[in-house]
């Protein structure tokens, strides 16, 4: 949930797309400020995305080692995925994308997080469930593996070691930074999760 702008501050004057792609849409806004003027912003539009900690019963948590074009090299992560099936709601994309990349399904599900990815100049959110009691499922029947994902490394490791390359640089992509840290404060006691079909 945002803050909103008290009524007048920030108002929107003018929108120009600037470039309309497969994921993202960039535009320039004009938008006036609440000491008088105005001013241009270039807006990255997203449809947002979901990550996924998925915890077995042992405290292990699923990651996921994957090539990233725009960083020029592997990273590790959770399973993921953009929010772009229509009318899909956010737990449903988790669901799907859980099955999808690690070919699991979990009994239980609460919102762990979550996050706008860079606000300064992209809308993106990503929701970070946290997935418990989990079994192996096929992979949803449809679902073609390509691309980085035929190269994609599966892995379960404590939820402590996972915190531990956090800390020591191992782990910097920032849905399992922040779903990994979420997660093992929240096994750690004393943090009540919002309901799972928040935002």
């Amino acid at each position: 949930m945002t803050e909103p702008a008290a009524d007048g501050d920030y108002r929107l004057l003018s929108s120009e797309t600037v470039y309309d792609g497969r994921v993202i849409t960039l535009v320039r806004d004009t938008v006036a400020m609440p000491g008088g003027g105005d001013s241009v912003r270039e807006v990255v539009r997203h449809p947002g995305a979901v990550a996924v900690v998925a915890l077995d019963e042992a405290g292990d948590v699923v990651l996921l080692r994957q090539y990233r074009h725009p960083v020029g090299g592997y990273l590790w992560e959770l399973p993921a995925g953009l929010r772009d099936a229509d009318g899909e709601p956010p737990l449903e994309t988790a669901k799907r994308e859980l099955a999808e990349e690690v070919l699991l399904a979990a009994q239980r599900w609460s919102l762990l997080a979550t996050y706008f990815s860079s606000p300064g100049f992209c809308d993106e959110q990503v929701l970070i469930y946290l997935a418990e009691e989990l079994s192996e499922v096929d992979r949803p029947e449809g679902f073609l593996v390509e691309h980085e994902e035929l190269d994609m490394t599966i892995e379960r490791v404590p939820l402590a070691e996972a915190v531990r390359r956090v800390f020591a640089g191992g782990i910097r992509n920032p849905a399992a930074v922040i779903g990994l840290l979420a997660a093992d404060r929240y096994r750690a006691g004393g943090v009540e999760l919002r309901p799972v079909d928040a935002t």
